[in-house]
């Protein structure tokens, strides 16, 4: 099966990604003004993109530190959840 190619858009965002080293609150206003998204939406996308075999191809060290990430956080919200005994 072919891996698709990626936008414009999708490589500003991986690199975006790769780039950014400030405070998440000023992250928030940098997705609005460079990618026109709200940051709920912008990390709709990207969950998405970072599933793509072409954005590991594209930078396997990010995308593999994306996942890392979004996994980690994901676990924490189900240990939250649980009943504790």
């Amino acid at each position: 099966m072919p891996h698709r190619l990626l936008t414009d858009r999708e490589i500003a965002m991986l690199d975006f990604e790769r780039d950014w080293r400030q405070d998440p609150g000023a992250k928030e206003q940098a997705i609005r003004s460079r990618f026109s998204l709200s940051p709920a939406r912008y990390y709709q996308v990207l969950g998405r993109l970072i599933e793509s075999p072409a954005a590991l191809a594209y930078d396997p060290l990010l995308v593999k530190r994306l996942l890392r990430r979004r996994d980690e956080r994901r676990e924490a919200r189900v240990a939250r959840s649980r009943p504790i005994d």
